[in-house]
């Protein structure tokens, strides 16, 4: 009896998973390095220390994007996902630097909501049953629209850019878009795996005699940087601290919980509570690594995502030579500064293909539900209007209490929020059988084939 591999344990060519993987990087690598920058600039430190977090943020990223990808005990759920430092407790932090605690009560805190994670992350696998279809079409749907604005100020050339929305940037962030269309459409195979690869190449090469690529820190950068942990000294632990990042990792794994069955319908691979569980951990075991190697709280990265949809490649070892590469990119210095001065207006044109497939992604996922109710499409509408506060009215919620923060200024959150309470008014008794029945309906029977012993 013949067994076809599928196609999320599929091992490549070493030189197709470098280049898909490379794309991987190069998708994340503007949210993985922003979080220690806007913690260093609140603590105030001197730029050799800031450039000392982002490289500890690299490199923990690409120890936790491994685990996440190949799995260690019950740890890792093993589809290819990419991991990075989280937006989400950003506010706390920042509200923790500018009361004067410093970096080791902050990395106390995150070593303390790791923990936390790793604890309750089975409670969160049993909420599968409340993510039928309607459920989780919308908040993927969310997850994408939430990451448009993203991709359009870097289109645009970087929210608070003096030349933002400059012709050029346009042009630029237009010919990769332009590019990556041209590629899926005529071209197949190994080329157009590295579409988005290729597109960022163009971009680059316009960008480059138009005088909008900085080189300056690659001369001074190291060739090589140790990442030690604790390096800012032992953490400490402050309640207040400490239950502020719990509360945030709650949304986290929510969030986390959406992604995970998003990809898992891109891979042909539907998601069992136990292999929500083991993500979930991974989330909690990165953060606690984080903590250790002087970085912050970890989350699984949503817009990797689209990557996967627009390459097709369903591969989790093609993330983990991405794990790989961040680690490395974590101990070269020089490495890691010309990977960052790719310009933002050719990450933008990218951006808006592969964070248009997510949205995609939550539309396909809805045609799986019945409309005929008009509960349904209530459902919808009132869960993507709520979704869509934060994007449209950032201060909408100004005036609610600071511990409310985390979820309020999450679109994501409140949307599942929403959505699973309307789903449980009006949807009674539509449980985590019927979710992966109708996720794997389109699927071939050879790809439902799993080893669940993993």
């Amino acid at each position: 009896m013949s067994h076809t591999t599928h196609p999320v344990d599929e091992v490549l060519p070493f030189g197709q998973m470098l280049a898909v993987g490379i794309q991987h990087v190069l998708v994340m690598y503007a949210g993985a390095i922003a979080v220690p920058l806007i913690i260093g600039a609140a603590l105030r430190l001197p730029k050799d220390q800031v450039a000392f977090l982002i490289s500890s943020d690299l490199f923990a990223c690409g120890v936790v994007t491994l685990v996440q990808c190949i799995g260690i005990w019950k740890f890792g759920i093993r589809l290819p996902v990419i991991m990075g430092v989280s937006f989400a407790p950003v506010g706390p932090m920042v509200a923790m630097a500018t009361s004067g605690a410093g970096l080791p009560a902050i990395f106390g805190a995150t070593i303390a909501a790791g923990v936390f994670a790793i604890v309750i992350a089975p409670f969160f696998g049993r909420l599968m049953r409340f993510f039928p279809p309607i459920v989780t079409g919308t908040i993927i749907l969310t997850i994408g629209m939430t990451l448009f604005p993203v991709a359009i100020n870097w289109a645009g050339g970087g929210r608070g850019a003096p030349h933002f929305g400059d012709p050029r940037n346009l042009m630029i962030a237009g010919i990769v878009l332009l590019v990556i269309l041209l590629i899926n459409k005529y071209l197949r195979g190994f080329i157009a795996n590295i579409s988005v690869l290729l597109g960022m190449a163009i971009g680059f090469a316009i960008a480059l005699p138009l005088g909008l690529i900085d080189f300056s820190g690659i001369g001074r950068a190291a060739w090589f940087a140790p990442v030690r942990p604790f390096a800012f000294g032992m953490p400490t632990f402050d309640i207040a601290a400490i239950a502020s990042l719990c509360l945030v990792m709650v949304v986290i794994m929510v969030e986390s919980l959406g992604m995970f069955l998003a990809l898992g319908d891109l891979a042909l691979r539907p998601v069992s509570r136990a292999d929500a569980t083991r993500g979930l951990r991974t989330d909690g075991l990165g953060t606690v690594i984080g903590g250790i190697f002087n970085t912050f709280p970890h989350s699984s990265f949503s817009q990797n995502i689209g990557l996967v949809g627009i390459t097709g490649v369903k591969s989790r070892w093609v993330v983990a030579v991405s794990g790989v590469i961040l680690m490395l990119l974590g101990l070269l210095p020089k490495l890691s500064n010309l990977i960052a001065s790719i310009p933002v207006v050719v990450l933008g044109g990218a951006g808006i293909a592969m964070f248009g497939m997510v949205a995609a992604t939550g539309v396909k996922i809805l045609s799986k539900v019945d409309f005929d109710s008009k509960n349904n499409l209530l459902i919808v509408a009132i869960s993507l209007g709520v979704g869509v506060i934060p994007l449209t009215a950032p201060t909408f919620f100004g005036q609610m209490p600071a511990w409310a923060a985390p979820l309020t200024h999450s679109g994501i959150t409140l949307t599942a929020v929403v959505a699973i309470l309307l789903n449980a008014l009006f949807n009674r008794g539509h449980s985590t059988d019927d979710v992966q029945r109708e996720l794997a309906a389109d699927m071939p029977l050879s790809l439902r084939q799993r080893d669940d012993n993993a």
